[in-house]
């Protein structure tokens, strides 16, 4: 007899589209006119951090709005962009950004939550590390979570992968 049918839910995101996106921003903060002069600038402050900066609050976060478009024109979820605050130092102002990799443990257990609560019923999650496992019986069972969790939000980008 076969296993039962699973998917994994994971929050993944390409680095290499991340980085066609920045690079896509870098050129436009350099070409556009209302950026001339203004020290815009953005560039990875590490393996999954994109750091801003300009001469200006207000630049910073005109720099800001062009990286996410580029990120949404890309197939990016801003869900997966964490922005924080800007900060002035001196003459420049800069925003740093940190792209979120993988379910952490609050919210798999929200999301292991909501399957058992609202979701068929065998169905089953399990944590497994940065993902979720989910089995079931039936592969509509299994289709039917799938359509919950999309109808939810918990704040992060979702991929549904090794649907089997």
């Amino acid at each position: 007899m076969a296993a039962n049918p699973s998917f994994d839910v994971v929050s993944k995101v390409d680095r290499q589209e991340v980085d066609n996106a920045l690079r896509q921003a870098e050129k436009e903060l350099t070409t556009r006119f209302d950026f001339r002069g203004t020290g815009a600038e953005i560039s990875w402050s590490g393996e999954e951090a994109v750091s801003l900066q300009a001469e200006t609050e207000d630049r910073v976060r005109a720099a800001l709005e062009v990286f996410k478009d580029k990120l949404v024109k890309r197939n990016i979820s801003l869900k997966a962009l964490d922005a924080g605050e800007p900060r002035t130092s001196g003459k420049t102002s800069k925003i740093d950004c940190k792209i979120i990799q993988g379910i952490d443990q609050e919210k798999a257990k929200a999301i292991s939550k909501a399957i058992r609560d609202e979701g068929p019923k065998g169905v089953q999650a399990q944590i497994q590390g940065d993902m979720l496992r989910v089995t079931g019986k039936k592969k509509d069972d299994l289709q039917a979570v799938i359509s919950l969790l999309k109808s939810s939000d918990f704040g992060i980008a979702l991929q549904f992968t090794n649907y089997r």
